[in-house]
């Protein structure tokens, strides 16, 4: 039988969103027997981000760095870019193709100076490069910048269901204890940024208000401080939405966890948690609505946005919102959703009151997350794309457990 060579170059043992896509994705290729993998390390963005370890258990993590590098005149049948800025030059493969993502509804002129173009769509036109994003929201980013709509193929991102899951009651019972969180009703977001994408001040607006009629109520923020200001951007969030005395009532029902977690760890702050909410404004996909589902999680989450590819009612409430766009002083047009803050609020006492939705979302979202949204079925998908003549085939030896 002869191997499919298949060249990555990405960003590796790092929590950001290109290298969680890119590694789950390798440890997927992994088990197809048909394909030859080689990763390229490309350089990280920031010289304050640094390599992680941990983030997999060791058989997993090893299995990663065991990947060999490519020479630099290996012939290969496709290669596929998991980093940025993009690079939309055509490689020595016989298919090229870049993963990335228009959050902001656009290709915004910092990304495309940082890919040493004038214009994304000539960069584009001028190559054979396939791009693939994770939702049609990001895909109509591109178009909207240029891009040729033919060569843009959505290709979802998915979730590990035996990393991914919800917990018998007894172990959730124990470890609820654990957290310090047994006997309160707990919202979860995971994801924060620097920038006021993930809506943390609507949130922590709405968070306050809740708390106001429903004073055992605690909120979990997960921020990625190894790459990103979180923690700064929700003291700076919370300064501009909330009055001095709201702010005096939510600080004490805050939990906010900064470090880099390994993903069984995070998959706990799921797991304990009684809902997910994330009102954002702008995203390219939003894996952490997709893990919450999985984990057994309801979800509240804007309507209009990228999310709408992969929500269902039923385990998942969509805030109403308004399509705006806004000039920024570089020039660009972003493409954001508002959502609406008093229909945020209603869906979050909602979901706190309606216990029979809480239960039902316990076995909709694991049950709709396994049946189409793992990372087997996107890489599936993914070398369909790339490598059409590869003939797909259960694995022939025992999996990365992870």
């Amino acid at each position: 039988m002869t191997s499919l060579r298949l060249i990555i170059e990405g960003w590796r043992f790092l929590p950001h969103s290109y290298a969680i896509a890119n590694q789950f994705q390798l440890l997927e290729m992994l088990n197809r027997p048909q394909l030859q993998i080689y990763h390229r390390d490309m350089s990280y963005v920031s010289n304050n981000w640094q390599p992680v370890t941990g983030l997999f258990p060791l058989t997993a993590e090893t299995a990663l760095r065991n990947i060999p590098s490519p020479s630099p005149d290996l012939a290969a049948d496709a290669t596929l870019r998991m980093y940025a800025p993009f690079d939309l030059h055509s490689s020595t493969s016989n298919c090229t193709a870049i993963f990335g993502c228009t959050e902001w509804g656009i290709v915004t002129k910092s990304i495309i100076k940082g890919m040493g173009v004038t214009s994304f769509a000539e960069a584009h036109a001028n190559s054979d490069t396939i791009i693939i994003t994770p939702s049609h929201w990001s895909k109509n980013g591109f178009i909207r910048s240029g891009a040729e709509a033919s060569r843009v193929a959505v290709i979802p991102l998915g979730v590990n269901p035996d990393i991914y899951h919800p917990l018998p009651t007894t172990e959730r019972i124990s470890l609820r204890k654990k957290f310090g969180i047994d006997d309160c009703f707990v919202f979860l977001n995971v994801g924060l940024m620097c920038n006021s994408s993930q809506g943390v001040g609507r949130l922590l607006k709405a968070f306050a208000t809740i708390v106001e009629r429903y004073p055992n109520t605690k909120l979990i923020l997960k921020g990625r401080d190894a790459i990103f200001p979180s923690k700064d951007a929700i003291a700076k969030a919370g300064k501009v939405a909330l009055t001095d005395a709201e702010m005096e009532k939510v600080r004490s029902r805050i939990v906010y966890f900064g470090q880099t977690l390994s993903f069984r760890e995070l998959a706990q702050l799921y797991q304990v948690a009684d809902a997910y909410v994330s009102p954002y404004l702008a995203e390219g996909f939003n894996l952490p609505v997709l893990e919450a589902a999985a984990c057994g999680l309801p979800v509240i989450c804007t309507k209009g946005g990228p999310t709408d590819d992969f929500i269902h009612s039923d385990f998942a409430l969509s805030i109403d919102s308004t399509l705006k766009t806004n000039e920024t002083a570089d020039g660009d047009t972003l493409w954001f959703v508002v959502p609406q803050q008093d229909h945020l609020v209603e869906l979050m006492q909602m979901v706190m009151e309606k216990a029979l939705f809480r239960e039902q979302a316990g076995k909709a979202g694991p049950d709709w997350v396994v049946q189409h949204f793992t990372w087997k079925q996107v890489v599936d998908r993914l070398l369909d794309l790339l490598l059409p003549s590869l003939k797909l085939s259960r694995p022939t030896f025992e999996p990365i457990i992870l």
